[in-house]
């Protein structure tokens, strides 16, 4: 009657059909993946499926628009809140890392401060990361911004360390924290040398600040406005999550875990904006 034949009209039913049972199966896998990084990238997403993807015959481009159509395409969040207090009396070190080949995991560790509480039940996180791996060494939670808190992460960190017998330097920026005495002599007593940014310019520590907004946008840690042995949790889970099962780009997909158990691979660089400078920075 229409002119069509119809067995093309029950093939295409058939395909179409086809079509949205794989769609499905790939959100559920998605769904299974984001239960416990709720916010990891399209790109990580179609690393860890890969297999699974390959099997169903659906490639990067259609991955994208399956995510696209159902709205699972994640838009990036944008936060500031300063931590650093650089006005201060004690002794400020040179930044010892700017021309460094990194070649090795603890050859240099970055350290931050992060805001991840609200208004009126404030929280500090302090990081220690590998700046060869992106494993996070060590962290500590506290409703404050003490030097004590920072003091902690260190001594997580030196806990998990492995090469005694090699260098290794420990850089952050000019914060209160990281000059204070006591911090400073933590350092000396495990023979770290001390490196600082000499600027305001973040390129100069880009990895623990791509590392905080890694936690803060697709762990969302932030969000929840718990007390301190929750969040606590919260952060532990997050972490252990991240070092074991997050890929990175810029340790080629392997997991910071992965990446922190060899000296192979050379470690991924790019050029900052406007600098001549290589900077150790992507993630």
């Amino acid at each position: 009657m229409f002119g069509i034949d119809r067995q093309v009209y029950y093939r295409r039913i058939r395909r179409k059909k086809s079509k949205q049972d794989k769609a499905k199966e790939v959100i559920l896998r998605i769904d299974h993946i984001r239960k416990a990084m709720p916010r990891i990238g399209t790109r990580k997403l179609y690393h860890l499926l890969s297999d699974k993807l390959q099997g169903l015959k659906i490639g990067r481009d259609k991955f994208f628009d399956i995510l696209r159509a159902n709205h699972l395409l994640i838009q990036p969040k944008r936060s500031y809140h300063i931590t650093t207090n650089s006005h201060h009396r004690f002794r400020k070190h040179p930044n010892l890392i700017l021309d460094l080949e990194i070649n090795r995991p603890e050859q240099v560790w970055v350290s931050d401060i992060t805001y991840i509480g609200k208004r009126d039940n404030p929280f500090y996180l302090s990081l220690i990361t590998d700046a060869y791996s992106k494993k996070i060494m060590g962290y500590y939670v506290a409703d404050n911004l003490n030097t004590q808190s920072s003091v902690m992460a260190l001594k997580m960190a030196l806990k998990e360390r492995n090469n005694f017998n090699l260098p290794l330097i420990h850089h952050s920026d000019r914060g209160i924290q990281y000059c204070a005495s006591e911090y400073q002599k933590e350092l000396i007593k495990n023979k770290v040398l001390c490196s600082m940014t000499q600027n305001s310019d973040p390129y100069e520590n880009a990895v623990a600040e791509r590392i905080n907004r890694i936690l803060k946008q697709e762990f969302m840690i932030d969000k929840y406005n718990q007390g301190a042995k929750i969040t606590n949790q919260i952060i532990k889970e997050s972490v252990t999550i991240y070092n074991e099962l997050r890929p990175h780009y810029s340790n080629y997909m392997l997991t910071p875990n992965q990446m922190h158990s060899q000296n192979i691979i050379n470690m991924r660089t790019y050029k900052a904006k406007n600098s001549s400078k290589n900077v150790f920075a992507t993630v």
